[in-house]
C-alpha cells in the first residue's frame, strides 16, 4: 500500500510526460514547438513595479495571466484528456490510501519500515532505500496527496485553454512524487533526494511558460536561492555523517545524546558539534521554506500558473523545511542555541512578511506573503519545542491556504485574468460561491473561532508564551502582532475584491462563476478549513500527542511546553482573538466606511509606504551586494582573465603570430623563376661572405 501511495504519482508523471513527448514530436517533427501566442494563460509582468513604487492612488503593474479574446486559442495537445484522467485518477487513489494509512498508523499504531533495495554499501556505510512510515509521515501523506489531488482536478478547469496540458500535469505529478519521497525518507540521503526533487519540480512549474522572460527569471531565482540553502543543508548532512558515521535516522537518533558537549576543531576554533550540524541543517529549511533572508524567491514564484502556487504554498516545497525540523527533532532538542535561532528566524519572518502583505495589490502576492508569514509561525513552534503544534498548523494551513490560492484563481478567471485587487470590486454579486469559500479561507487564516486556523495558530502563540528559550518572548510578541496584521491584510483583500463598486466595469459585467470542476475542490477545501481543526486538536496539541506521535517526535525531559500551555492565563489565550478582531475592524474602517483613509495615509507616509511596497528593498539590496559584484567578477574573469590574458597570450596570441609569419612567408612564393634565381644568388653571396669573414678552412 505504501509503495503504491508513493509510486502512483510517478506513474502518472511518466504517462503524462510520454504523452507530451509523443504529442510534441508528432505535432512539430524535427523542430521545437513555437512559443504559444498571448491567447492562453501566460504571465506578464511590468518590471517597473519591481524597482519603483508607483503613486499610492494610481494603479501600478502587477503580475497577470493574460488572455486575449481577439486571437484564436491554440488547440490542446493530443492526449491532453488522457493525461488529465490518468494523473487525476492516480492521485485520488493515492489520496484515499493515504487517509487509510493515517488511521492505520496514527490511531492503530501500525508503524512500518519497508526496505526497497540496498542503495549504498561502502566500507562501514550500509544504506538501504526504505520507506519510513510513522505518524509524522502519515500526516504529511494526507496533506500532500489531498491537496495535490484537488489541485489536479481544479487544474482541469483552470488550464482548459493551455495547449500543453500533458506537460503541465506531468510536472504536477512529479512534484507530488518528489514530496512523497521526501516525507517517507528513512535516511538523510533519501531526504536529500526528495529535497532536490521538489526543487527541480518547482523550477519546471514556476517557469512553465518558458517563453516569458519573467517566468524564466522567477524560476531561476527560486532555483538559485534554494541552492544557497541546500548548500548549507548538504554540509549539515556531511557533518552529521562525520559525527555519527551513519545517515539512517535510527542510528543518528540513537547516537544523538552522546554528541552533547562534543566539539570539533576547525581553523583554530572549537565548535559545538550539534550546534553546527543543526544550524547547517536549518539553513536548508530557511531556503526551502522561504524564511527571512532566503525568502525572496517565494513571491516571484507567482509567475507560475495559480494551481502551481497552491501546491507549492500548501502541501509541497515550503512545508519541506518544517517537516525536516520535525523529523530531526531528536537533534534540535539537544541544540538549545539552534532552537533559539529557529524561534528568532520564524518570528522575524512572521512579522516581516505580514508588514509587506499590508500594501500589496496583486491578489496572489498577498496570499503568497501570507504563506511566508504562516511558515514563520510554524518555525516559532518548532523553535520553542512544540513540534506537534507546528505540525498541527502545517496540517490545517494546507487546507485554507490551498483554498485561498485556488479561490484567487477563480477570481482571476472571473476577471479575465486581472490580478490587481484595485481593479476589482463588487464581485460578491457575480461569483457568490467563490466569495463564500474565500470568506471561509480568510476566517481560517485569521483565526476565527471554530475554524481550523483558530485552533492551530492560537496554540503556536500559546506555546511561544510558555517557551523557555531566550527568543520565546520575542516569538510571542511578533506572532501576536502578526496576527493583527494578518487579519488586516486578509480582510483588505476581501473588501477590495468583493465589496464596494466595480473598478473595471467591462470585466465586471463579463464575470461569471468558474466551472464545477473547479468549484468542487474549493468546496472540499472549505470543508477541510473547518474539519481539520477541532477533531484533531487532542492528537496534535492535547493529551493525545504522545499516543498519536509516539517515537516520531522527540520531546526532551526538560520540554514541558505542552503541559505549560494548559495553565496559561485566559487573557493570554484570548490575545490572538482580540488581535484578529482588531485587524478586521481597522480593515473595515479603511476599506468599507472610509476608503479615503488608506490613500491619504500612503501619501502622508510615503517613505514607509514605498518601503513596504518594495518588500523592504531586499531585491535591490541583494542586487547591489551580490548580483552586481558577481556579474562584475564574472565579466572580469571572462573578458580580462580568459579573453585577454589566457586567450590573448595563449592560443589566440600564438596562433596570430603563426598566421603573421606564414602570411609573410607566403608572399615569397611568387611563382616567377627569376625571383627564385635572385633569392639563390643572394644566398650564395651570403654564404661566400660568411666563408670569407670566418677565415676559411684552417690547415
Amino acid at each position: 500500500m505504501y509503495q503504491a501511495i508513493v509510486v502512483l504519482p510517478l506513474i502518472g508523471a511518466i504517462v503524462a510526460g510520454a504523452i507530451a513527448l509523443f504529442g510534441a514530436r508528432s505535432r512539430f517533427p524535427g523542430q521545437n514547438p513555437p512559443p504559444p501566442g498571448d491567447d492562453h494563460a501566460a504571465p506578464h509582468v511590468d518590471e517597473s513595479h519591481a524597482h519603483a513604487a508607483p503613486s499610492p492612488d494610481a494603479p501600478h503593474a502587477v503580475a497577470h495571466e493574460t488572455h486575449h479574446e481577439d486571437t484564436p486559442t491554440e488547440p490542446s495537445a493530443a492526449g491532453s484528456g488522457l493525461a488529465e484522467l490518468v494523473t487525476c485518477t492516480l492521485l485520488v487513489i493515492s489520496c484515499v490510501l493515504s487517509w487509510y494509512a493515517f488511521y492505520d498508523v496514527g490511531f492503530a499504531g501500525h508503524d512500518a519500515r519497508i526496505p526497497l533495495f540496498t542503495f549504498i554499501t561502502f566500507g562501514d556505510l550500509h544504506s538501504e532505500w526504505a520507506l519510513r512510515i510513522d505518524s509524522l509521515t502519515a500526516v504529511m501523506l494526507v496533506v500532500v496527496t489531498t491537496v495535490s489531488s484537488l489541485v489536479h482536478i481544479y487544474s482541469v478547469g483552470y488550464m482548459e485553454e493551455e495547449p500543453y496540458k500533458p506537460r503541465f500535469f506531468s510536472y504536477l505529478s512529479f512534484f507530488t512524487f518528489a514530496m512523497l519521497m521526501l516525507v517517507t525518507a528513512d535516511n538523510l540521503l533519501q531526504l536529500f533526494f526528495g529535497w532536490e526533487g521538489v526543487g527541480l519540480a518547482s523550477y519546471l512549474l514556476i517557469g512553465f511558460w518558458y517563453y516569458k522572460p519573467e517566468a524564466n527569471a522567477a524560476a531561476i531565482k527560486a532555483f538559485v536561492v534554494n541552492r544557497i540553502g541546500d548548500f548549507g543543508f548538504s554540509l549539515g548532512i556531511f557533518t552529521v555523517f562525520y559525527l555519527t558515521g551513519a545517515i539512517d535516522f535510527d542510528t543518528i537518533f540513537a547516537q544523538a545524546p552522546g554528541l552533547v558537549g562534543k566539539s570539533f576543531h576547525f581553523l583554530s576554533w572549537d565548535f559545538d558539534a550539534l550546534t553546527v550540524a543543526c544550524l547547517l541543517l536549518f539553513m536548508g529549511a530557511m531556503g526551502k521554506s522561504a524564511q527571512f533572508l532566503l525568502h525572496t524567491w517565494l513571491p516571484d514564484a507567482m509567475e507560475g500558473p495559480t494551481p502551481v502556487s497552491a501546491l507549492i504554498h500548501a502541501a509541497t516545497m515550503v512545508t519541506a523545511g518544517v517537516f525536516m525540523v520535525a523529523r530531526l527533532s531528536p537533534l534540535f532538542e539537544l541544540a538549545p542555541v539552534v532552537s533559539a535561532f529557529v524561534t528568532f528566524i520564524g518570528a522575524t519572518t512572521a512579522i516581516f512578511a505580514a508588514t509587506i502583505g499590508l500594501v500589496q495589490n496583486d491578489i496572489k502576492r498577498i496570499v503568497a506573503y501570507s504563506t511566508c508569514s504562516q511558515l514563520g509561525y510554524m518555525f516559532v513552534a518548532m523553535g520553542v519545542g512544540a513540534y506537534s503544534v507546528g505540525m498541527f498548523h502545517l496540517f490545517t494551513h494546507a487546507f485554507f491556504k490551498a483554498l485561498l490560492f485556488l479561490g484567487s484563481g477563480s477570481v482571476i478567471l472571473a476577471m479575465h485574468h486581472e490580478q490587481d485587487i484595485r481593479n476589482m470590486g463588487g464581485l460578491w454579486r457575480k461569483i457568490p460561491f467563490t466569495y463564500s469559500v474565500m470568506i471561509i479561507g480568510t476566517l481560517a487564516l485569521t483565526g476565527f473561532p471554530l475554524t481550523a486556523g483558530y485552533f492551530s495558530k492560537d496554540k503556536i502563540i500559546e506555546a511561544a508564551a510558555v517557551g523557555t528559550n531566550p527568543m520565546a518572548i520575542y516569538g510571542f510578541i511578533m506572532t501576536v502582532a502578526a496576527a493583527a496584521l494578518t487579519s488586516f491584510y486578509s480582510w483588505r483583500l476581501i473588501f477590495k475584491t468583493f465589496h464596494g463598486t466595480p473598478h473595471d466595469q467591462h470585466h465586471y459585467e463579463a464575470a461569471h462563476e468558474s466551472p464545477k470542476v473547479m468549484l468542487i475542490p474549493l468546496a472540499l477545501l472549505a470543508f477541510g478549513s473547518f474539519a481539520a481543526g477541532w477533531p484533531f486538536l487532542s492528537m496534535f496539541a492535547g493529551d493525545g500527542v504522545e499516543t498519536f506521535f509516539r517515537e516520531a517526535l522527540k520531546f526532551g525531559p526538560n520540554n514541558h511546553v505542552l503541559e505549560n500551555m494548559e495553565s496559561l492565563p485566559l487573557a493570554v489565550s484570548l490575545t490572538p482573538t482580540v488581535m484578529m478582531i482588531l485587524g478586521f475592524l481597522v480593515a473595515y474602517q479603511f476599506y468599507i466606511r472610509r476608503p479615503d483613509i488608506p490613500v491619504q495615509l500612503a501619501r502622508d507616509q510615503r517613505v514607509l509606504y514605498e518601503f513596504l511596497l518594495n518588500k523592504w528593498y531586499f531585491d535591490e539590496i541583494y542586487d547591489f551586494l551580490f548580483v552586481r559584484p558577481a556579474i562584475w567578477l564574472g565579466r572580469l574573469f571572462w573578458k580580462g582573465g580568459d579573453g585577454f590574458i589566457i586567450d590573448g597570450f595563449g592560443p589566440d596570441g600564438v596562433s596570430a603570430r603563426v598566421l603573421d609569419v606564414t602570411r609573410n612567408v607566403v608572399r615569397l612564393q611568387t611563382g616567377y623563376l627569376y625571383h627564385y634565381a635572385f633569392a639563390m644568388l643572394i644566398g650564395v653571396a651570403a654564404f661566400i661572405t660568411w666563408f670569407m669573414f670566418s677565415g676559411g678552412p684552417h690547415g
